[in-house]
């Protein structure tokens, strides 16, 4: 029996190592269209050490540095035998390595993560009640559209994990969003992530807490349950990596059930700063189609608004889809206003700046706010308990209403002085 065991192990080992070596793994993009990244093939071999065949138009200039960075990621995973081949469209250090990792991960199995260094313009929390008037979305596997993202100056934006990445590249994508997070200069821009549905955007998660995420976007969300996972999960994070840098929630509400539960969801966490919502999906999910009107789905804008509004966190609405017509987007932006969102996403960067105008308060709502601060502040030092305009008395949600329409407009730039 041991010496049956003994022969059937060696076998198995040498047939396992046979397989391996057989084996051509891949990561990344490759053809014309795929701009600054860059197609990675690895084979593990039986010897003759690391063989490293790079194909690039900038090799001339750039050709040395990556090679020596391959060669510190192969050094680094203890790879002392295989066949990789880079062919390289502009990629930048952290796509580079970030491919490279994915390609030694899934040939080894190994979970060891290969860190470049963080930026220190990276290296920043962001406020609870900041303004999210903009959202952009951000395929994650694709590394062309996350390097000058920040230079449009939306608000956030939003390195997706989700809908935007192929199934079969979910893993490569992980570890790309993890390297942007670390190496792209968002200027400023909230950086967000958008995971996977749970359970499996758990895994999302601990692959992102650690590197500086300021907040995480939950999918199909129908449940506290959910976000409680997801917090446990930071909390894991935290200890683990030793880092104390708040990351928020912001729930996207897809279903007739995630609708109902908006409520519980907004309050599940002090960690949870807004609620959006997404109407393909929840106009699919009621068997509806999505139409420039929204009448069927005007029930659900306006549930989440009122969820928002008693939790005291922001309402952001769904994406405007028609890209090329911006007079269509002004209009839907004032619909949206009109009901009480504070924001919406951006599928192309030529939306940014429509939404922030229009969403932008108007120069009488200005006005108007200045009076009531200044009648507020002069209550105050009269010591006077009631505040008036002339005749018309001014409650303190409403103070506080211009209290934010002028610290919105101050943000803008709309303030004379």
């Amino acid at each position: 029996m041991q010496k049956d065991y003994f022969i059937n192990w060696i076998f198995n080992t040498f047939a396992k190592k046979r397989i391996m070596a057989n084996t051509i793994y891949t990561a990344g993009n490759e053809g014309k269209k795929n701009r600054s990244d860059c197609f990675v093939r690895f084979q593990l071999t039986a010897d003759g050490g690391n063989c490293v065949e790079l194909k690039s138009k900038v090799e001339v200039m750039y050709g040395k540095a990556m090679r020596r960075l391959t060669h510190e990621i192969l050094k680094f995973y203890e790879i002392e035998n295989c066949k990789i081949s880079i062919v390289d469209a502009g990629s930048l250090d952290f796509t580079l390595a970030a491919r490279v990792e994915a390609v030694i991960r899934k040939a080894t199995g190994s979970k060891k993560e290969f860190l470049l260094d963080i930026l220190d313009e990276n290296k920043y929390a962001t406020q609870k009640d900041r303004f999210r008037f903009s959202r952009l979305y951000l395929p994650g596997n694709s590394p062309s559209m996350m390097l000058n993202a920040g230079l449009h100056q939306p608000n956030a934006i939003i390195l997706d994990l989700e809908d935007s990445v192929a199934f079969n590249k979910k893993e490569e994508a992980k570890i790309l969003v993890r390297n942007a997070l670390r190496s792209v200069n968002f200027y400023g821009a909230e950086r967000m992530v958008r995971i996977n549905q749970l359970p499996a955007g758990l895994e999302d998660i601990d692959a992102i807490a650690a590197h500086y995420v300021n907040l995480i976007l939950i999918p199909k969300c129908e449940s506290a349950s959910q976000i409680i996972a997801a917090e446990k999960n930071i909390f894991d994070q935290r200890k683990k990596h030793n880092f104390s840098y708040p990351i928020y929630f912001m729930p996207i509400i897809e279903s007739a059930l995630g609708v109902e539960m908006a409520f519980e969801i907004a309050t599940a966490s002090s960690n949870v700063v807004a609620l959006a919502i997404g109407l393909e999906d929840f106009t699919a999910d009621l068997g509806t189609q999505r139409t420039a009107q929204g009448k069927e789905s005007l029930y659900a804008r306006t549930r989440i608004v009122n969820a928002c509004k008693a939790a005291g966190i922001q309402p952001i609405d769904s994406v405007f889809s028609d890209v090329a017509d911006e007079d269509a987007l002004r209009e839907n932006v004032k619909i949206s206003k009109a009901l009480g969102f504070e924001g919406m996403g951006c599928i192309h960067p030529r939306q940014i700046t429509p939404i922030h105008e229009s969403f932008a308060p108007e120069k009488s709502q200005i006005e108007k706010a200045q009076q009531i601060v200044a009648a507020f502040k002069d209550a105050e030092e009269k010591g006077l308990g009631v505040i008036s305009i002339g005749t018309k008395m001014i409650d303190p949600p409403v103070v506080k209403r211009a209290i934010t329409t002028l610290k919105l407009a101050e943000n803008l730039g709309l303030l004379v002085p």
